[in-house]
């Protein structure tokens, strides 16, 4: 579409979408049998699959769609998942309602019920005391092409609008874009991004420009953004990507927030499960290596 001096909308010519319709065609042509089952069989493979753990049955609905879901909070990697399982997921009882299996080039998730510090894994929790909340703890890398089948599956393709979702992750302090050089910085520190719906005050600053977000948090927000959904990422910029205590004690001014002190009871009891807990990932890990 496109303005003119006189102020009407027209129809502004594109040739992009008959380009690429053309060598789509162009390409099928040239395709033989076996070239289209073999893309086929990798899509097939590619697909991503919500299952329940215990049967490893397929989900017949969306997660979120399945039950009326008032909250969802997401971890997307290690440390954010280790600061969930040791601040909020200790603090209550919590019901395993699903899992996502998929694989890509990067990742293959695990199929075991008891998860070792190498597996990649996507499982989703429920609160006993409170059915209405949901959670997620994702150490996968999710592919660009299987993220829209991710949201799909978790969200449903009418997402309900009164839910106010969480996000949670972690990114190299060399990828925070300032004038500043990045050595003086005080790493790990929080960012804040959220959505025009999103109206309560977040635990940090905003992420200014032109840092961008990636990955599965960006397509989860993105998501909430064209849905008209309430939803915050809290990003941590940290110079140490794998397990890390400081930098998942840095995600500590979140237990703030409104989405999360309401769930949380004991923080200084958390902390010390928390080292707890990264004292049995590093003897673990020694296994593993």
């Amino acid at each position: 579409m496109a303005a003119t001096f006189f102020g009407e909308v027209v129809k502004a010519p594109c040739r992009a979408g008959t380009e690429e319709e053309e060598e789509e065609e162009e390409q099928n042509r040239r395709d033989t049998p076996e070239d289209r089952e073999v893309r086929r069989r990798l899509a097939r493979k590619r697909e991503v699959k919500l299952l329940q753990r215990q049967t490893k049955t397929p989900l017949e609905v969306a997660l979120l769609e399945k039950q009326s879901c008032s909250e969802f909070i997401i971890a997307v990697g290690s440390n954010a998942a280790a600061f969930l399982s040791s601040f909020v997921m200790n603090s209550g009882v919590w019901k395993e309602v699903g899992c996502a299996k998929l694989w890509n080039e990067w990742c293959r998730t695990a199929d075991t019920v008891h998860l070792s510090p190498t597996d990649a894994f996507c499982v989703f929790y429920q609160l006993k005391s409170n059915p209405s909340v949901f959670l997620c703890q994702c150490s996968c890398y999710i592919a660009e092409d299987q993220q829209f089948q991710w949201l799909e599956k978790v969200f449903g393709s009418h997402p309900r609008k009164n839910m106010l979702v969480t996000i949670l992750t972690c990114r190299h302090v060399t990828e925070y874009k300032t004038s500043e050089s990045t050595c003086s910085l005080p790493s790990p520190f929080l960012r804040a991004l959220k959505t025009q719906k999103f109206k309560d005050p977040v635990c940090c600053p905003l992420l200014e420009q032109p840092n961008i977000v990636h990955d599965l948090p960006a397509a989860v927000l993105s998501y909430c953004q064209v849905w008209r959904i309430p939803a915050v990422l809290y990003l941590c910029y940290t110079d140490v990507m794998k397990l890390d205590l400081v930098t998942v004690e840095a995600f500590k001014p979140v237990l703030s927030s409104s989405s999360l002190e309401c769930l949380v009871k004991n923080i200084p009891e958390s902390t010390e499960i928390l080292k707890k807990l990264m004292t049995t990932n590093e003897i673990q890990s020694n296994i593993y290596t």
